[in-house]
């Protein structure tokens, strides 16, 4: 039988009550005494049941959702499943919220996070662009003792903060070696469509498309990334002047996930009999085109993954413990017509 704490209390000759103490970390334990229980733990190999003790105790695990403000189709489908999974796991003492608060300005969202504290919640998982301001608004918002994981934007490799995301030097060089591969010329310009190259996972995808482009598809040339900044009015003044500057644009690179107004300018100045589209992320609109090969490839993160993921890694950080890494590996996954139908089902 797995060992109880009324075992590790004999074995280390102290009460239950200090073993809690302990197994708590909370004050008023001698040092000797708490090398006594860990020595205990050690030798009898005790792993503490984390969920009966929380049950026990009746903890309730806080954590929220930060998105953005602006609407959008991806957003929209990840708020679904965030709603899904509040359901879900409220019988495992796990309350979700989830706010859509965050501006694009970095000096507005460090303002929203400066009203965050362990009173409201006890992590959060934010979808915010990179920037310093934020970056620093994020480690005193661990230094108050909130758990913080980046989610879908962020720096996958920075160590400072849980992420959960596909890799975007990846995606991006994935999205190249799709793009190359089907397009219809050897020859013509690429152009390279997102919202902001603030935001670090655009930089990312960029730096992977541009590798892969530079070193397999040496006959097409990348022009410099068009930026919407959201603005619908922006995005098909910027995209209706690219087709007219630069002729013979043969490919086009959507790097953003919210690509609904890009693709529709994309259609409405663009020949789709000349050219090769590549998008991210999954939703109605982007199958529907995907099925009318309108669109040629999509690259996608499942969005109920990185939802469970953040709240497991939420959970993990919240028990003190280490996440379970290779569960939370956010899979890169390509979607072309003939597997669109099944991407749908399992959306």
């Amino acid at each position: 039988m797995r060992p109880t704490t009324k075992d590790l209390a004999r074995h280390a000759g102290v009460s239950r009550a200090t073993v809690d103490r302990v197994l708590n970390g909370r004050p008023g334990v001698q040092d000797r005494t708490i090398q006594a229980v860990n020595k205990a733990i050690e030798d009898l190999g005790f792993v503490r049941n984390l969920s009966a003790a929380n049950l026990a105790k009746g903890r309730i695990y806080r954590f929220e959702f930060l998105l953005p403000r602006e609407d959008g189709a991806f957003l929209s489908t990840l708020v679904s499943q965030i709603d899904d999974l509040k359901a879900a796991v409220k019988t495992d003492g796990i309350e979700i919220t989830c706010r859509r608060v965050l501006d694009r300005e970095p000096h507005e969202v460090v303002r929203t996070l400066a009203t965050i504290t362990t009173e409201q919640v006890d992590g959060v998982a934010i979808m915010a662009s990179e920037s310093p301001q934020v970056r620093d608004a994020l480690q005193r918002l661990v230094e108050r003792r909130v758990h913080v994981v980046q989610f879908i934007s962020g720096r996958r490799e920075s160590g400072q903060f849980d992420f959960v995301g596909i890799d975007n030097q990846a995606a991006g060089a994935t999205a190249g070696r799709l793009l190359g591969g089907f397009s219809k010329v050897a020859t013509g310009n690429v152009l390279v469509i997102t919202e902001s190259m603030n935001a670090f996972d655009s930089v990312e995808r960029r730096l992977g498309f541009d590798r892969v482009i530079a070193a397999r598809f040496p006959g097409l040339s990348v022009l410099p990334t068009l930026e919407t900044y959201g603005d619908t009015t922006r995005a098909y003044d910027v995209i209706r002047c690219a087709y007219r500057n630069f002729p013979g644009i043969v490919g086009v690179y959507v790097m953003s996930s919210e690509a609904s107004t890009p693709l529709d300018a994309v259609r409405k100045y663009g020949d789709p009999s000349c050219q090769t589209v590549v998008a991210h992320e999954r939703t109605a609109l982007t199958l529907a085109l995907l099925r009318r090969d309108q669109v040629d490839a999509l690259i996608t993160q499942h969005p109920g993954h990185v939802v469970r993921s953040a709240v497991r890694l939420l959970k993990a950080r919240s028990d003190g413990r280490p996440p379970f890494a290779s569960q939370e590996d956010i899979r890169i996954e390509i979607l072309l017509k003939e597997n669109a139908m099944e991407a749908a089902l399992t959306a």
